[in-house]
């Protein structure tokens, strides 16, 4: 019982990178019915882009790194946000009356071009690179199971960072606009709502969060390489899927579940059947809940 408790605590943390990433595949599908398989490789840009500001500049000792983190990571979300919007505008706007299967291969082209082109630029490549910054070691001891302030501190921010988002989208004018484009994005340009706005905000919503948990991810894991989008942003959909896609709250939930699925999957089985026993937990779910735990079935007119 013991070992089964650290391990959920473990899941956790785990789950909080993967309910950032998700929130912004759940973000997009919600306003698009799209799923951006381009997603994961945001997440993976910003990575080296943090890696670089942050081998490029001074970090200095003491609060002073932390300071500079901090700075670094708003950068990179920023950057990160405008290059999701970048992408929408290129990419995906242009396609918006194409059929869904064809803006699926679109974002699937896409995430090959971000991963090759990051692939050959020089000082990137394929080599696993050293992150400039890693989490100090100290922590504490919870069922005589180790954890890291800095563990504490990302679980933190992810849960700020989604509850921002859910008022954003639950109390405000724009969060309003989002979900009138949602359910009728005909009816919304009546309106008067200017849905080509909503949809770059959402799209720059869900680049920020990718951009703050690739910072997160590059200082605990010390490590970055070029494939690692493809990686989370795998686990991220399946995270949205879980809980229910489309949905924000359950974005979240599905990488706590994942989280804790991956973790007591290592812990049990070894780190070779962490995947097998997730996805086993993923289709076991969707066959007695095909929406998945906080989705709705929803009738559409024809």
């Amino acid at each position: 019982m013991t070992l089964l408790m650290s391990e959920i605590l473990n899941g956790l943390f785990l789950g909080a990178f993967f309910g950032l990433v998700a929130v912004g595949y759940s973000l997009v599908y919600g306003i698009l019915r799209l799923i951006n398989f381009a997603h994961g490789d945001f997440f993976m840009v910003a990575a080296f882009v943090a890696y670089t500001i942050l081998g490029s500049s001074i970090v200095g000792h003491g609060h002073m790194v932390w300071f500079t983190v901090a700075w670094v990571g708003l950068l990179v979300m920023v950057a990160t946000g405008l290059l999701a919007v970048l992408a929408n505008r290129l990419v995906y706007h242009p396609m918006r009356r194409a059929a869904l299967l064809s803006l699926m291969i679109a974002a699937l082209g896409l995430s090959q071009v971000l991963e090759n082109g990051v692939l050959n630029i020089p000082g990137w490549g394929s080599a696993y690179l050293t992150f400039p910054v890693t989490s100090p070691p100290n922590g504490f001891t919870v069922l005589q199971t180790n954890f890291s302030w800095f563990q504490l501190i990302i679980v933190l921010i992810a849960g700020f960072l989604s509850l921002g988002v859910y008022l954003l989208v639950g109390r405000t004018l724009i969060g309003k606009a989002m979900r009138a484009v949602s359910e009728d994005r005909i009816a919304a340009v009546l309106m008067g709502i200017n849905v080509d706005l909503v949809i770059a905000v959402v799209f720059f919503i869900g680049g920020a969060l990718a951009g703050a948990a690739a910072v997160m991810t590059g200082v605990y894991y010390g490590q970055i390489n070029y494939l690692m989008g493809w990686t989370v942003g795998l686990e991220a959909f399946t995270a949205a899927v879980l809980g229910g896609i489309g949905n924000i709250g359950g974005a979240v939930l599905g990488g706590v579940v994942l989280g804790i699925a991956q973790s007591v999957g290592t812990g049990w089985f070894g780190a070779e059947w962490a995947i097998v026993v997730t996805f086993v937990a993923l289709v076991l779910l969707l066959w007695l809940r095909p929406t998945g735990i906080l989705g709705e079935r929803v009738a559409r007119r024809m």
